[in-house]
């Protein structure tokens, strides 16, 4: 996994530079917790999934907002490319102000584990969305009912 930026914010200011840079490493580091990575590894066998399929995981620095005014939590290609995308600066005050400093870390992670767990059944069910959240919410319903 890798922090990655996209090339089009170069003009973007330092606070909310920050801001992106604590959100990806808090991702990051929470995505490679070795009780995650087992639970990955757990999902993967049961689904069948190869790891070869995945080539590259992306934790992207900047939101991704479609043409449509819609915001991307997460997106896989064909070529086994996962792309995670933090939620716009905007939002995330909105989300600080109602959930506090720590219950605002806590959605980020949560978010986070979801996303890459759904992005990673894509890889199998590829096109079939109402498959692949259904068992994204089952799995990640297993993980956060497993004792620490």
């Amino acid at each position: 996994m890798r922090i990655v930026a996209s090339s089009k914010r170069q003009n973007i200011k330092e606070k909310k530079l920050k801001f992106y840079e604590k959100y990806a490493f808090l991702v990051i580091s929470s995505l490679e917790k070795p009780r995650f990575q087992h639970f990955l590894n757990w999902i993967l066998t049961r689904e069948n999934i190869q790891k070869s399929k995945i080539n590259d995981i992306q934790i992207r620095l900047f939101p991704f907002v479609k043409e449509n005014g819609n915001q991307l939590i997460g997106k896989c290609n064909s070529k086994g490319e996962i792309f995670l995308y933090p939620k716009k600066h905007a939002n995330c005050r909105k989300k600080v102000a109602k959930l506090g400093n720590n219950g605002f870390k806590q959605h980020i992670v949560t978010r986070a584990k979801a996303s890459l767990i759904h992005e990673l059944l894509h890889l199998k069910y590829e096109d079939n969305e109402t498959k692949v959240r259904e068992l994204t919410s089952k799995y990640y319903s297993i993980y956060s009912n497993l004792s620490p």
